[in-house]
């Protein structure tokens, strides 16, 4: 009798103890961040670069997100459309290279005694075409096709100009940049044996203050954030929910990406999260309970309808990953408030327009950037 009680006891016992050790495993399961379904998981592109052919990729972590500071301001009126409308049909686009522009350009003339070749242009180029933090770009008139472009090897040039740029994100041109330039081009200049024409500084300076300014006013980077509601989600997690949504990951830890269809273009949009948590040991094992998602208003054509592809996005990954979608104060953003948004591109786009400074156009993009 008691042998027979003290077995029933020592398997009740058994029984709880298993009972405890799979409720526990079961609870830590039910707390840790949300996996990837290892049967749909599958191999993703990389995000395009610059340089790359069409096809081809640069392999990378996961990417980090850029800072997204969330200023409201303008976008055509485009409502809230599925984002394979948005961006379907997408085929990849060549990307002009960027050119001497007046807009943003202090232009220097460079008078030539004689025609020169591509191959003794290309030998005397300045080993690095930046003054500061500021580039600058030099073209040759083709003497057989009577168009400016990048000295070519094999061709013969009669005219050259060099153009430095005005402003972009991290200032002004300054006194102390605009005279690198002139240094660097003096040199090239008398190793060709040609005469460079430079603009008064002040007046220099002084077009690129107003340029910064106006800059400063129409910058604009949309950003919104996506916060769990419950489980948080591992990375694997988030790259297989992204996907569906044409997402890929990005050369930098800590970003995913909708590539544009312009080859070497900036993404659509950007979908960041922690970067530590991307370049952990084990990534997958990394909890997320916030990511970014946003766009470069400035750098990107609204052909590519930027803002009807953030909100879908939005949209869907809110659903998919059970989150909230929050503005960068914390507060919900409704249909209403991306209502709002929208209006106000529609003004952004129409000042950068009226400055000629479209959105997306080469000129934008170097300026914004």
């Amino acid at each position: 009798m008691t042998d027979s009680l003290t077995l029933a006891l020592a398997v009740l016992g058994g029984a709880v103890l298993i009972g405890v050790v799979i409720h526990g495993a079961w609870q830590a399961r039910k707390a840790g961040p949300k996996k990837a379904d290892l049967a749909t998981a599958r191999a993703d592109p990389r995000e395009p670069v610059l340089g790359a052919t069409p096809h081809e990729t640069v392999p990378g972590e996961y990417p980090q997100h850029d800072d997204l500071d969330g200023r409201v301001a303008p976008h055509l009126g485009a409502a809230a459309l599925p984002l394979d409308t948005a961006v379907a049909g997408r085929s990849l686009l060549r990307r002009a290279t960027p050119r001497v522009d007046a807009l943003i350009d202090v232009i220097v003339p460079l008078t030539l005694e004689a025609p020169v070749t591509g191959d003794a242009v290309l030998s005397h180029l300045p080993g690095s075409r930046r003054a500061g933090s500021k580039p600058f770009f030099i073209e040759g008139l083709n003497a057989d096709s009577g168009e400016w472009e990048p000295p070519q090897p094999g061709q013969r040039y009669g005219e050259l100009q060099a153009g430095l740029q005005l402003a972009n994100r991290t200032g002004a041109l300054n006194e102390i940049e605009y005279s690198e330039f002139v240094q660097k081009l003096e040199v090239f200049a008398d190793g060709l044996g040609a005469m460079a024409d430079f603009p008064d500084m002040r007046e220099v300076a002084a077009r690129a203050r107003e340029l910064d300014t106006f800059a400063g006013e129409h910058d604009a980077q949309m950003a919104l954030q996506l916060r769990a509601r419950s489980a948080a989600w591992s990375i694997g997690y988030v790259v297989q929910q992204a996907s569906r949504h044409g997402f890929v990951p990005g050369v930098l830890p800590g970003r995913l990406v909708l590539p544009s269809a312009e080859d070497g273009a900036p993404p659509v949009l950007t979908l960041g999260f922690d970067s530590q948590a991307a370049l952990s040991d084990d990534p997958n094992t990394a909890a997320l309970r916030e990511l970014a998602l946003g766009f470069d208003v400035s750098q990107t054509d609204p052909s590519a309808a930027p803002f009807a592809a953030w909100q879908a996005s939005a949209v869907g990954l809110s659903q998919d990953l059970d989150a909230d979608i929050v503005d960068d104060r914390g507060q919900p953003l409704t249909a209403e408030g991306f209502a709002f948004i929208d209006s106000e591109l529609v003004r952004l786009y129409a000042a950068l327009q009226a400055r000629d400074l479209a959105a997306g156009s080469a000129a934008a993009r170097r300026l914004f950037s």
